[in-house]
């Protein structure tokens, strides 16, 4: 789905950030002890420079960054906040039946990932959902933390500056 055929519309900016507020927990779906992996890149991150609980979802992972990984949000310790997703689009639904099925309270799907039956389906639940963004950029730029990604100038455009 191109950007010109988007029909759903996300929460505002004030909205993320107020989600990002009272969000304590974090479970990332597909996450990946592959430093190339964004997966991997974001956990980094959230774990050095955030105040959430970060928990793992990989059903082919046992341990990442120290902590241990569990094969489905079912199999998690808690009921996390928020649900953050790395996975393919066919696997979206599967991944919102779950995020309903313990209870979390947001579903946050990363940058390039789309899909506007789950962001329906996932409101009418009673979920907050997120789409197209990256946890840690939205994260970092709310809280002062784009220089650790790279970014000093508090605008995120894939454009070169001039010069």
């Amino acid at each position: 789905m191109t950007a010109a055929t988007r029909t759903w519309i996300g929460p505002s900016a004030p909205e993320r950030l107020a989600l990002l507020r009272r969000t304590r927990s974090v479970a990332i779906v597909g996450a990946s002890a592959n430093t190339a992996r964004a997966s991997f890149f974001v956990a980094t991150y959230l774990l050095s420079s955030s105040p959430y609980d970060v928990y793992f979802v990989n059903p082919r992972a046992s341990e990442i960054l120290g902590h241990p990984v569990y094969p489905s949000l079912a199999d998690l310790p808690v009921v996390p906040d928020l649900v953050d997703v790395f996975r393919r689009h066919d696997d979206l639904p599967g991944v919102l039946e779950e995020t309903l099925e313990v209870g979390a309270k947001a579903l946050w799907l990363q940058l390039g990932s789309w899909h506007e039956d789950v962001a329906r389906r996932g409101q009418e639940a009673g979920l907050d959902v997120v789409m197209d963004r990256c946890l840690k950029i939205e994260h970092a730029r709310f809280h002062g933390g784009l220089h650790l990604a790279g970014f000093d100038t508090g605008v995120i455009s894939s454009r070169r500056a001039p010069g």
